[in-house]
């Protein structure tokens, strides 16, 4: 059973994907998404919350990104890039949501949306991501001094 959190990250993909690829407004993106189907299902303020977030922060989301990765940031599939961006917006912003569920949360979203092998990709950029982001609590759940 998909969560009102899981919705809300599922309408954030499309929106940041149509963000990144349109450079439409975040608000009239928000206001054309409230629109589809099952959005009544989602949290909005979460899904606020990670839209929002994620062009805001954007520039520092993809300075650690490319930190991570094994390419340019330009080369990754817009799917791709948009879970890596929401992930890291959730990263940075809510402390209170455990990094693993994060991670987990976005390898869900690159299996359903992203390529083939995608979610692999992205669970092994996000755990180096996690470490740069919260280095504390990954330590201290991981056993790593």
């Amino acid at each position: 059973m998909k969560t009102a959190r899981y919705r809300s990250r599922e309408f954030a993909l499309q929106a940041v994907y149509q963000w990144l690829v349109s450079k439409n407004q975040p608000a009239l993106i928000a206001l054309d998404m409230m629109q589809f189907r099952g959005f009544d299902k989602c949290d909005p303020l979460y899904f606020r919350d990670l839209l929002e977030g994620t062009v805001k922060s954007a520039e520092a989301i993809e300075k650690d990104l490319t930190l991570c990765l094994d390419r340019p940031l330009e080369r990754l599939s817009p799917i791709e890039r948009a879970i890596l961006m929401i992930a890291g917006c959730e990263l940075l912003t809510h402390p209170e949501v455990p990094y693993r569920v994060v991670i987990n949360e976005a390898v869900e979203l690159a299996k359903r949306f992203g390529g083939t092998d995608g979610y692999k990709y992205v669970n092994g950029v996000l755990d180096k991501v996690a470490l740069i982001m919260r280095p504390i609590e990954v330590k201290a759940l991981s056993g790593v001094d």
